[in-house]
């Protein structure tokens, strides 16, 4: 009896020794190929290619390796992990959702772009819940990649994402609501024109002309006369870009009954929207009341105007 008991004992044993020299094996497999994958030098160029390959290529078995040298100051050291990981796909998604539990910030940020870039719609509840984490960068990862994988049903947290205190986490908002064409999110877009983050402003302009136009129009036209002038000068440019009927009657009758500022915004929305000039815009605004500053603003954008329309016929 203890004779079979000893022997157990010892198949265990080799068991899982067994097993720790085949990880330990592996990590130095790992580790020795990632030096080439992540090199910059020259004598290894040719070979960065193929060795990423070849580590993708031994699958999810590297995904807790790879993970952590996530917190890595290598700028180049977090992109190749970040490519290995898309390259081995939904095989390394289970490990990445369960590395949203690091207690370490800067791993879970960086796993929450992995996700975005592998788009895999099974991570989207994992990345919700870390939408809310007290570290800020980690909320700007997660509530990218859920933009990058654009399953709706992330569209609440996006939304919510707009008050954000932190005005990157406010840009990811609008980048993903554009990606995921939410509806719903064109008030607090239009809003965040004017933000007072630039980036936020910007994110939030480029959303909002991947969005129904009519609805986009409609909602702008009545936000022209927003005290925040950022909200009236990109509001404008919109309805410019976007050039609709609409929203060029939307221009129009706001150039006919503003002045100040706004008149001006109007002015140059119309000729964009109108580079050709079919309609007359120009001779109208040319002859209106305008400011030295203003008119040279509205010559040069005429000519700008005049560009396009050379270039596109």
């Amino acid at each position: 009896m203890k004779n079979k008991f000893f022997l157990l004992i010892l198949l265990i044993s080799l068991f899982f020794s067994g097993n720790l020299f085949a990880q330990s094996s592996l990590k130095k497999q790992v580790d020795s190929l990632f030096v080439i994958a992540s090199s910059g030098e020259l004598k290894y160029r040719d070979l960065v290619k193929p060795t990423i390959e070849e580590l993708a290529n031994l699958g999810k078995d590297i995904v807790p390796i790879l993970v952590d040298k996530l917190d890595t100051k290598s700028a180049r050291e977090r992109l190749t992990i970040v490519n290995i990981f898309k390259k081995i796909g939904s095989d390394a998604v289970p490990y990445l959702i369960t590395s949203l539990k690091n207690p370490n910030g800067l791993i879970v940020q960086r796993v929450c772009w992995a996700l975005g870039d592998i788009k895999d719609s099974s991570a989207v509840d994992a990345l919700i819940a870390v939408s809310s984490h007290s570290r800020w960068q980690v909320r700007d990862q997660a509530v990218g990649a859920l933009g990058d994988i654009a399953d709706n049903k992330a569209d609440d947290i996006i939304l919510m994402s707009f008050d954000d205190t932190i005005g990157q986490v406010r840009k990811a908002a609008a980048v993903s609501s554009g990606k995921m064409h939410i509806l719903e999110s064109v008030s607090p877009l239009i809003h965040q024109l004017g933000d007072e983050f630039y980036g936020a402003r910007m994110s939030a302009a480029e959303a909002l002309l991947k969005l129904d136009s009519s609805y986009v129009s409609e909602s702008l036209g009545d936000s022209l006369n927003s005290e925040n002038s950022f909200v009236r000068s990109l509001g404008c440019s919109i309805l410019g870009k976007i050039a609709t009927d609409q929203a060029i009657d939307i221009l129009y009758q706001t150039f006919l009954n503003s002045s100040g500022d706004l008149k001006l915004y109007t002015a140059l929305a119309l000729i964009e929207a109108d580079s050709s000039n079919l309609c007359g815009y120009q001779h109208m605004i040319t002859t209106s009341d305008f400011d030295r500053l203003s008119f040279l603003k509205i010559q040069s954008a005429i000519q700008t105007a005049k560009i396009k329309n050379e270039f596109q016929n």
